[in-house]
């Protein structure tokens, strides 16, 4: 013989089913999202440096204490590394995005061109040649993915704690 009812068992079905809805709003009401369109190349870099230094205070980002300021640095140094990048190979950025949840920073920056980023051979004599670099050692992951009109290369670092 069950124990469990059926009306009993419905409810607890709606009930989780509401809590796991709550659970995911929450999430996404954590989640933010920032956007700066761009064109050009004239200060280009220190437009996005300055736009993610502002959303980074805006999120809790502020460098008083040692792990957050070195966290925040590294940010900017993504940042710098992407726009660098779209600016020496790609015509420059269009849109750098911030989306930043409680577990996660990503770092999103279109470009018109099509080709994704690869690593070229290093001259010891010229500058250059570490973006790539920059972003293997400082981002969890990062990724460049083909969309319409261009690509979108992205990083992911995790906040501090």
């Amino acid at each position: 013989m069950s124990t469990d009812h059926p009306a009993r068992s419905g409810r607890q079905q709606r009930q989780q089913r509401q809590q796991r809805q709550q659970r995911q709003q929450q999430r996404q009401s954590q989640s933010q999202t920032r956007r700066l369109p761009l064109s050009g190349t004239a200060r280009v870099v220190s437009r996005c440096r300055d736009f993610t230094e502002r959303a980074l205070a805006d999120w809790g980002w502020t460098p008083e204490s040692g792990g957050r300021a070195e966290r925040t640095e590294d940010v900017l140094l993504l940042v710098s590394e992407l726009v660098t990048n779209a600016c020496l190979h790609a015509g420059g950025p269009t849109e750098l995005v911030l989306r930043h949840t409680p577990d996660r920073l990503r770092i999103e920056l279109s470009d018109p061109s099509p080709d994704l980023p690869r690593r070229r051979p290093r001259a010891v004599s010229q500058p250059g040649g570490h973006g790539l670099i920059v972003l293997d050692r400082l981002s969890l992951k990062w990724g460049a993915e083909p969309v319409d009109g261009g690509k979108v290369v992205w990083a992911e670092i995790t906040p501090p704690r």
